[in-house]
């Protein structure tokens, strides 16, 4: 660790009990819990916008639209009941063109949270959209997830902090660090890039560094290996997300979102074995670590 890095704050079930979310009212309706803008999937990988918009409605928020690519875009509103589905175009690699973020403006506008990156293809067109939609998502939470934080490479400070959940090898790709290097020190490194891009950085692996960009961090340790699955990450992006919609802030989203997604994985294992459960069980077992949390 840098001898110049703060000592970061041991995140668990008892700190979140003293950080209680924002409250609901019991007559909340969905309007009141909040609108999310879940920007996701493509035609090869089109179940992580499923993943990560169940993970939203899982935490809480109130009403959900799925914006996505138009060759999925009819099966997705089946696969997703509960969502306005917006359709995309593509470009022939599977990405969305950048003129699509225009297609957005009204919805982002009108959105607590938004959510852009699982399951997005074309690396290319993909930062070419992303860097098209930010400046249309000033003044709301944004969570950027996968390939959607590639317009790092682009972008080296952002106008306004958004959330970034990269793990090793994202962070060595989107830093220039070695992977081992990050290993080595997560701390540091998450530091090191919140004030780089500021952004409020969630570093991911057996210890998780939340970082911000006036060099507050954050440390968890929980979990297990079968975390480590496809789709995994997708969930995790999405309970941020819908935490965030539901009035959470960045910072407090990603703080609850990594702990209930490390429950959630507890729990499963516990059932299940430490390996072998899949990403979709995982947003039942978010709701639960939540109300157990909030109980």
């Amino acid at each position: 660790m840098s001898r110049n890095a703060p000592q970061p704050a041991t995140l668990d079930a008892q700190a979140l009990r003293g950080w209680p979310l924002p409250a609901l009212a019991d007559d909340a309706d969905k309007e009141a819990r909040g609108r999310i803008l879940v920007v996701a999937g493509s035609r090869e990988i089109p179940g992580a916008a499923v993943l990560a918009a169940t993970a939203a409605l899982r935490a809480g928020a109130g009403k959900l639209v799925i914006a996505t690519g138009a060759s999925v875009a009819q099966p997705m509103a089946f696969a997703m009941p509960e969502a306005r589905v917006i359709a995309l175009p593509e470009t022939p690699g599977g990405g969305f063109q950048a003129g699509s973020a225009q297609l957005l403006a009204d919805t982002a506008a009108a959105a607590q949270s938004v959510l852009v990156g699982p399951g997005l293809m074309d690396a290319q067109a993909t930062c070419d959209f992303v860097q098209a939609l930010l400046p249309r998502l000033a003044g709301r939470p944004v969570v950027l997830d996968a390939g959607a934080m590639d317009v790092l490479q682009r972008q080296q400070r952002l106008a306004e902090p958004v959330l970034l959940t990269p793990h090793a090898g994202e962070m060595a790709h989107l830093s220039g660090l070695d992977k081992d290097e990050v290993l080595r020190d997560p701390l540091s490194a998450a530091l090191a890039a919140a004030r780089r891009w500021n952004a409020v950085v969630a570093l991911k692996g057996p210890v998780t560094v939340i970082a911000t960009p006036d060099g507050r961090a954050w440390r968890h340790q929980g979990g297990n290996c079968g975390l480590a699955t496809s789709g995994s990450g997708d969930t995790l992006a999405g309970l941020v997300a819908g935490l965030a919609a539901r009035g959470a802030d960045l910072v407090q989203a990603c703080a609850w979102g990594v702990v209930l997604h490390a429950q959630a994985g507890e729990r499963l294992a516990a059932r299940r074995g430490a390996v072998g459960f899949l990403a979709r069980e995982l947003p039942d077992e978010m709701l639960a670590a939540l109300n157990a949390l909030q109980a």
